[in-house]
């Protein structure tokens, strides 16, 4: 991980809440579609180890977590139940009512949310959160306005590099090592 900002810690120390988008964020931006016999297609979602343990961590650290996509996916759901996601926003054409309405529910200002995206629909939220992280794969207007941008790829680590960022400069990172479960 590169040297971090004071400014960059400040924001980071500040995050109560990790939202994200899922595809080319969570995921590596590809929709599988797998044909059936009935004319109907099962969605396949790759989704990285690495970065499902840096959620169980954030989950461990009191970090509260959720995600806010545009596309309806039953293998989506398992995953954001498995990693005890909080706020699980699916069909968001437009994300901001879903964003509202996760600052409401959470009780926290626009200075306690992080938000990891990739692409164009991802900005009016990067523009207000305390701390918007661009996947290192994100389209360049989205790193434009990032706080920050992984070094690592969506779906390879990019959800990891940005908790651990946010984690480490909270001061908890080693601690929470021992309590990784696998």
């Amino acid at each position: 991980m590169p040297k971090i900002s004071q400014n960059l810690k400040k924001r980071a120390r500040q995050v109560e809440v990790v939202l994200m988008d899922v595809d080319g964020t969570m995921t590596d931006g590809g929709v599988t579609l797998l044909s059936q016999s009935d004319g109907s297609a099962l969605e396949i979602k790759t989704f990285d180890a690495h970065d499902g343990q840096g959620l169980t961590l954030a989950r461990t650290a009191g970090l509260r977590t959720g995600c806010i996509t545009g596309r309806e996916s039953a293998a989506l759901l398992r995953r954001a139940h498995e990693m005890k996601m909080e706020f699980i926003y699916m069909k968001q054409a437009l994300k901001m009512p879903a964003y509202e309405e996760i600052l409401r529910q959470a009780g926290v200002q626009d200075s306690a949310v992080a938000y990891i995206g990739d692409d164009l629909p991802d900005i009016p939220l990067m523009r207000r959160v305390g701390l918007a992280i661009a996947v290192g794969d994100a389209v360049p207007e989205v790193k434009r306005v990032a706080h920050y941008t992984t070094r690592a790829l969506a779906g390879h680590g990019a959800v990891r590099e940005a908790l651990e960022l946010i984690l480490k400069s909270r001061g908890n990172w080693k601690k929470l090592i021992d309590q990784a479960r696998a």
